[in-house]
């Protein structure tokens, strides 16, 4: 049986969705003030790393905890609305790509399923 990480194009798949994601995260109004002064470099390499761990594309994941990667972000106001932002650009993105549908709503589980853990609930 494949992985998502497999089924939704492997690494070259990711680092596409990674690129395109961003560009999107980086115009949008409701999010993008919570990347003034990152190193996007940094940012699209920790994110690749971390969705080829979620999609089943690697056992191992060394970055920080949800919590502790958007603690920061927390004390600064993100909200549900935000993390909702986020989930919709990265769905729209997906699609960009003619990633599947049922292959998508797997990507939004994956998302919704850290939710509480990145707004610092778990």
């Amino acid at each position: 049986m494949s992985t998502l990480y497999e089924d939704i194009g492997g690494e070259a798949a990711v680092d596409a969705a990674v690129e395109i994601f961003y560009r999107k995260v980086l115009v949008d109004d409701r999010i993008k003030s919570f990347f003034n002064d990152v190193d996007m470099e940094k940012q699209m390499a920790k994110q690749k790393s971390f969705l080829t761990f979620a999609f089943g594309g690697s056992s191992k994941y060394s970055g920080k905890s949800m919590k502790d990667a958007h603690s920061h972000l927390v004390e600064r106001g993100l909200v549900d609305s935000h993390v909702d932002a986020v989930v919709e650009l990265l769905g729209e993105t997906l699609k960009e790509l003619d990633v599947a549908d049922d292959k998508i709503q797997q990507v939004v589980t994956i998302a919704e399923s850290v939710r509480g853990q990145v707004l610092g609930r778990e």
